[in-house]
């Protein structure tokens, strides 16, 4: 048996061919890799973990900003990042109009929040009151509560808090970012 003749270019060709191939995946793995990662990441809050409630409130020319808490009763820790998913429903936990939009209500940056077992975090729903609609573009009726889908989530909470809502396609409602209490 005779062995091919490879040239000493080709030989090192090849052989640097085959070390990138070797290392892509090892550079791709650093690549993602955060230095100010924890070494153990708290898991994202399950919707079940959680108790979501509506706390204090304040208004401002036709808009009524409500604070929506989060408590973690999950029994660990756990993560929040995002907006949630809000609608008004009625009292057989039906959507009544359209689900609230995301927005910035107080201009805070989306970041991830981290929840110690029992701690609470929040996040701004501003509320236009029906009123300033023309009754034909919102007609108006009372809500029986809100349905929250934490961030990242695929299941809600149901809240009972009777609340003025528009029963057509009209928004009427901005969902802020979660953020840490103070």
């Amino acid at each position: 048996m005779q062995l091919p003749n490879i040239s000493p270019k080709r030989l090192a060709g090849a052989a640097a061919i085959a070390c990138a191939a070797a290392l892509a995946p090892v550079a791709a793995l650093a690549g993602t890799a955060s230095p100010a990662a924890p070494a153990a990441s708290a898991p994202a809050c399950p919707a079940s973990g959680l108790v979501i409630w509506v706390g204090g409130s304040q208004g401002a020319l036709g808009t009524i900003y409500y604070n929506l808490n989060y408590t973690n009763l999950s029994g660990h820790a756990c993560t929040l990042r995002g907006h949630p998913g809000i609608s008004t429903v009625n009292l057989n936990g039906g959507r009544i109009g359209a689900p609230a939009l995301w927005g910035n209500p107080g201009n805070v940056k989306t970041r991830t929040v981290r929840l110690a077992k029992g701690a609470t975090a929040t996040s701004v729903l501003a509320v236009q009151q029906t009123g300033v609609f023309p009754p034909q573009v919102c007609r108006p009726v009372m809500a029986a509560g809100l349905r929250i889908y934490p961030p990242n989530q695929l299941t809600s909470r149901l809240v009972p808090y009777p609340i003025g809502a528009c029963s057509t396609k009209q928004i009427f409602m901005t969902a802020g970012v979660v953020t840490k209490q103070p």
